[in-house]
């Protein structure tokens, strides 16, 4: 394929099949669709969904196998829990298209750092649905979640803008709407009002989140929490991962 943004968009997608643009900018939200419509569909005449897929799965077991050090029993600890938080959330498929059509695939073979890199996907796409509903209910535009996250977070405008492909007009533009309703000053800056809707919007992602976790119990999910870190951390300290991403700050571990 051509480009990173093809790959991205293509391997995130391909559980869903050969999806659309239209379907990927339902679902990935915040992405520039002018940016989604240069790669797809034009990846899926290079390439087909089930061969994205094995390249991924190749892909990691590369990465787990190679570029990062993990300790074999964290990893070992973590996956039996993981994976149980994982398939606790498969009784909560609706309105989660991204969720439920990798929840459909087959675990991946490769022991615990597979298991556990899988669950870890699947969670993070139950949680990242819910974001996107929560999103919606607030009336927050795509672009306008990223003027919300710069402005509110550590991470900076010019990784959210361009990795997510909005020029300067249209970022001004979501600027000024969010102004128009006090989420942030005139010029851009911070306002309680703009501070108190992104804590509502995260609380509200947290509250969609919790049933996979009442349903393991809150015991194994403090559990998990506890066995997590020290992957994360050590997953960070390799450098594979930048230290700022669109998704989170190195703050966040």
């Amino acid at each position: 394929m051509k480009g990173f943004w093809m790959g991205y968009f293509a391997s995130r997608s391909a559980a869903m099949g050969a999806a659309s643009p239209n379907l990927i900018i339902a679902t990935f939200y915040n992405f520039n669709p002018s940016l989604v419509r240069r790669a797809v569909p034009d990846c899926w005449k290079i390439t087909t969904p089930t061969a994205v897929l094995r390249a991924r799965i190749d892909g990691v077991v590369d990465a787990l196998n190679g570029m990062v050090k993990l300790d074999v029993q964290e990893l070992k600890t973590l996956a039996p829990l993981a994976k149980t938080m994982a398939e606790a959330a498969t009784s909560d498929l609706g309105g989660r298209a991204l969720f439920a059509a990798h929840a459909a695939l087959d675990w991946p073979e490769g022991g615990a750092p597979m298991k556990a890199w899988w669950a870890s996907t699947l969670i993070r796409e139950h949680r990242g649905d819910g974001h996107v509903a929560a999103l919606v209910d607030a009336g927050i535009a795509p672009c306008e979640a990223l003027v919300l996250q710069s402005t509110y977070t550590a991470i900076p405008r010019q990784t959210l803008q361009m990795t997510r492909n909005w020029p300067d007009d249209e970022w001004s533009a979501a600027t000024d709407a969010l102004a128009s309703r006090g989420l942030v000053g005139p010029d851009g800056s911070p306002t309680d009002a703009g501070r108190a809707c992104l804590a509502s919007i995260e609380t509200r992602t947290d509250e969609l989140a919790t049933r996979p976790i009442v349903q393991m119990g809150v015991e194994a999910a403090r559990a998990l929490a506890e066995a997590a870190l020290p992957v994360g951390q050590a997953v960070m300290a390799s450098g594979v991962v930048p230290t700022i991403t669109p998704m989170f700050a190195d703050d966040d571990l």
